[in-house]
This record gives structure tokens, C-alpha cells and sequence, in this order.
């Protein structure tokens, strides 16, 4: 998937300057698709490609403000790609501008204690756990680093649907999912809208929300993912409707708290 956005996508907008307009992008379509509220994940390196962490703020933020100004936005730190991060977080959590972590490349780079250590440090700067886990891997997992790192959220999960027990207890537990369809679909983890595992987690209570994923790669807005559900016969314009009223129900008590 790198090597297709390269050779698609970044050759046509490359270096910083590139990098800034796919951001730019980013917010422009949420902003055309009404979305209320907006996560956008960040490695250090991109950081660092602004010089200072209050020189990457201060771009990000003014942004956000020229062009999506009415969408709540939610930078998460993406990590999982080299033990060097862990020396980072203390400056970049001191910032207190990311809303969450996002867990993004942890096998073959972590240990579990090393990330219960990231995580624990996260928890205490008062952010939301996130991390990828059932997309390509086993419902096992997506118990077994839900439970022991303590998440809030998992990136996709889909996995879970093939175990009651599991299903079970993220729904008790109230572990949200946040589900992005067409990717699973175009990746071959679903095959197809009509019998995506959204429908199954959906009925086991687990609290699902419905995401794009990477837009430039996948092509599908919010809207359209929606869409492709309803168009499907897979979920009722009430069902949606529920699912995302619990991505915004979740956001207000995070924020509350």
C-alpha cells in the first residue's frame, strides 16, 4: 500500500510542500462532507519535518482553522515504527495538543511491556487509546491487546466477529471499533459490503463507529461508507444512524471527562 501511494499519489505532490497540501486535502474533505468530527494520526517524523513541535502545531492549527473551522478535531500521535519514539513522548505529550495515540506498526518493533509503558504514559496525559489490532490478525489479538493495554478504541477489529466470547466482551467492556468498510473490502478482510462484519458486531452490542481510511488510497468519504452499507442491504438508515450517533456520544464523554 506505501509503494502504490508513492507511485500513485506522493509523485504528484511530493516533498513538504506535497505533504502539506495532502493535509490540506484532508481537511478541505471533511469540510465538504459535514464531518463533525475529525481524527487525523501523525508520525514524529512528520513532526520533525516542520522543525519544532510548535512549529508543526502552529501549521496543523492554522489549517484546521482556514479549512474546516466548524469540525472538532482529534490529532492522534501515530506510533509503532521505532523504539527511538519512546524518548519523544514526554516533549510531545508536554505540548498537550494530540487528543489520543494511535498504535499503528507495533509487531517486530515493541514488546507488550514496552508498549503497556507507552500506553501507561499516554493514560496519564489524559489521551484515548487507540491502536490497530484485527485487520489482518486473529480475534485473539483483538482481545488480547485490548485487555492488556487497556484501549479505548480499536482501529478496525474486525476479526472479533469470528467470536462470540470476544464480541461479548468488547460489548461489556465497551471497546469501540472504529470500522472502516471499503478498505476492508479492497484489502480482502471483508468480502464484500453485504456481508461486512460490521453487521455482526452491530447485533453483539459492540460499539462500532464507520470511518473512511485513507482517503487518497481508498476513495471512499464518510458519506460514501454510509452509503455503501445502506446501498448493500446491510444496515438500516436507523442502525446507521445509531452507529454514528455513538462515534459522537463516545467524543462527549471523553471530552466531558
Amino acid at each position: 500500500m506505501n509503494q502504490w501511494l508513492n507511485d500513485n499519489v506522493k509523485c504528484h505532490c511530493p516533498g513538504f510542500p506535497g505533504y502539506l497540501k495532502r493535509i490540506e486535502a484532508a481537511f478541505a474533505q471533511a469540510k465538504a462532507d459535514h464531518i463533525a468530527v475529525l481524527a487525523l494520526s501523525y508520525a514524529i517524523d512528520e513532526i520533525d519535518a516542520c522543525g519544532t513541535i510548535d512549529g508543526f502545531i502552529k501549521i496543523m492549527d492554522e489549517m484546521h482553522e482556514r479549512f474546516a473551522p466548524d469540525t472538532l478535531f482529534l490529532p492522534d500521535l501515530a506510533l509503532g515504527y521505532a523504539l527511538s519514539e519512546q524518548n519523544r513522548l514526554d516533549e510531545i505529550f508536554d505540548a498537550h495538543w494530540f487528543r489520543g495515540i494511535d498504535i499503528c506498526n507495533y509487531s517486530g518493533t515493541y514488546s507488550i511491556n514496552e508498549l503497556k509503558g507507552v500506553c501507561q504514559k499516554a493514560r496519564g496525559a489524559k489521551l484515548i487509546l487507540k491502536a490497530h489490532i484485527g485487520e489482518f490478525s486473529g480475534s485473539e489479538d483483538v482481545m488480547r491487546y485490548a485487555e492488556e493495554l487497556e484501549l479505548d478504541q480499536i482501529q478496525h477489529g474486525i476479526a472479533a466477529a469470528a467470536s462470540p466470547q470476544i464480541m461479548k466482551w468488547l460489548a461489556k467492556h465497551k471497546i469501540q471499533l472504529n470500522v472502516c468498510p471499503t478498505s476492508n473490502v479492497m484489502l480482502k478482510n471483508a468480502e464484500n459490503y453485504r456481508s461486512h462484519q460490521i453487521r455482526v458486531l452491530f447485533d453483539y452490542g459492540v460499539p462500532v463507529t464507520i470511518n473512511s481510511d485513507d482517503l487518497m488510497i481508498f476513495n471512499a468519504s464518510v458519506s460514501q461508507e454510509y452509503l455503501n452499507l445502506y446501498n448493500a442491504g446491510l444496515m438500516t438508515m436507523e442502525e446507521l444512524d445509531i452507529i454514528r450517533k455513538i462515534g459522537l456520544d463516545s467524543v462527549n464523554r471523553k471530552l466531558a471527562g
